[in-house]
């Protein structure tokens, strides 16, 4: 095995393991629950889950997708989270300059996951996570692309276009259509991948999430006032800004 192969499987590894933790803030943190006590457990019946229970995706496996105890079903959601946290570690190491970008982009995904499925349950993008997410982007632009003045700038222009937004629909429908937390994640988008990437973040998740509003509602499974989780649509135009954003920009340029 090469050394590169060596440190793309131990990210796989790394990856897998820091997704189930990320299962356990995506259900406790909603919730207010402490992240580390009580250990986990089978929800149906309280059976404290053993090591063995706790390996990524292959216990899920070898479990037939049950609780060992009582065989209540066991969310596809956990070996979903762990086998996506694993893949984009992958992604990250493979594609990222050594240095430190590398664990900035690193942090950058597990907070997406985090806001993705916690949104996705909730419809609730936590300050705990989108305000220090701010800092920690900022703080690493000091010493990795985009740099702190880009970092700022995306800071800035991603919480005031969505703010912009957000206030122009309550003073012409009289309600909130977007809420803060998209503000404040936007914000910290920018903070991480700068101004740039800011633009092309929102002009793909509104694409993403307009298309898939128009289809639901031609399904028939929603309405006009259908609310759509806008922060999952954020997350996944976010990765595609973190690993494509730059080619995405030169050819669209090109057009003028």
């Amino acid at each position: 095995m090469s050394a590169d192969t060596a440190v793309l499987v131990l990210a796989l590894i790394l990856g897998l393991c820091f997704g189930s933790f990320l299962n356990v803030v995506i259900f406790r943190l909603p919730l207010r629950q402490s992240l580390t006590s009580p250990p986990s457990r089978c929800m149906s019946c309280g059976y404290a889950l053993r090591w063995r229970d706790n390996v990524p995706i292959l216990s899920w496996a070898l479990l037939g997708g049950k609780c060992r105890n009582c065989r209540a079903p066991i969310s596809m959601q956990y070996p979903i989270v762990e086998l996506v946290t694993g893949v984009l570690f992958v992604l990250v190491v493979w594609l990222t300059p050594p240095g430190p970008l590398v664990l900035s982009r690193l942090i950058f995904v597990c907070i997406l996951i985090v806001l993705f499925g916690i949104d996705l349950e909730h419809q609730i993008l936590p300050n705990t996570i989108t305000l220090p997410g701010i800092a920690i982007g900022f703080i690493f632009s000091f010493i990795t692309p985009p740099g702190w003045q880009s970092s700022l700038i995306g800071i800035v222009l991603g919480a005031g276009v969505l703010y912009g937004i957000a206030a122009a629909y309550y003073l012409w429908r009289r309600e909130e259509g977007l809420g803060m937390g998209d503000v404040k994640m936007l914000a910290m988008i920018g903070a991480f991948l700068g101004w740039k990437a800011v633009l092309v973040t929102l002009v793909l998740s509104s694409f993403s999430g307009a298309l898939l509003g128009v289809t639901l509602i031609a399904a028939e499974r929603g309405g006009m006032r259908l609310a759509l989780p806008f922060g999952t649509f954020l997350a996944l135009g976010a990765l595609a800004a973190m690993f494509a954003g730059d080619p995405l920009i030169a050819w669209y340029s090109q057009f003028f």
